[in-house]
């Protein structure tokens, strides 16, 4: 996951190298995309873990680099992990695999490049992800006003204080600024929404008990 790693990485994994060459050499370059507008895909996740560390939960390579994700140990923090990668289950190992790729998208894992990983809206966005199967909130009723960008009231800090709950990086000062606006629209295109920039009745509720 940095300059120094890129040059273990033929010392660290030389058969999830030999796998990739293999897949070159009989498929053709492997490019693996998910949608446009949600997470990687399953299938992309297990490329991804076949090539770091050829999908070992429990790997220690002994420089540094633990689990399937192949963590070092100050980014596993950086996602709030704790022990080391590599005594943690799968599950938590997938989440904070997730949480690194909402921070930072695909540029911390070298075999990313090397599959030709392509980046979708989620990437970067700096939007905490929730956990798998965790309960359903069920929305407070719509309070009636559509707000748009320069508003201000409390239904729109409850808006943003319950966003900040879900990993939003909301203050829920009940101002309608860009800060809102940038993440109204990406709540909207998780959830299908048509992008209009506004919080509507459905744009509310996804707040709740959208993804």
């Amino acid at each position: 996951m940095s300059t120094e790693r890129r040059r273990a990485w033929s010392l660290r994994r030389p058969l999830a190298a030999i796998a990739v060459c293999g897949l070159l050499a009989v498929g053709g370059a492997v490019a693996i995309s998910a949608p446009a507008d949600a997470d990687p895909s399953a299938n992309t996740w297990y490329q991804l873990r076949l090539c770091e560390s050829s999908n070992n939960y429990s790997i220690n390579t002994g420089n540094g680099y633990y689990g399937a994700y192949q963590f070092d140990l100050p980014t596993w923090r950086s996602v709030r992990g704790t022990g080391y990668p590599n005594q943690n289950p799968p599950s938590e190992q997938d989440y904070r695999a997730l949480a690194l790729y909402r921070m930072r998208g695909w540029e911390p894992w070298t075999c990313a490049q090397i599959l030709g990983l392509r980046e979708d809206s989620d990437a970067g966005s700096g939007v905490w992800p929730p956990r798998p199967g965790g309960p359903t909130t069920k929305a407070p009723p719509w309070p009636g006003v559509q707000y748009f960008f320069g508003n201000f009231g409390p239904h729109i800090r409850q808006w943003q204080l319950q966003m900040r709950k879900r990993g939003y990086p909301f203050q829920g000062t009940g101002y309608f600024g860009t800060t809102t606006l940038k993440y109204v629209k990406i709540l909207q295109q998780r959830n299908g929404l048509h992008v209009v920039g506004f919080i509507g009745p459905k744009t509310w509720a996804a707040a709740w008990t959208g993804r």
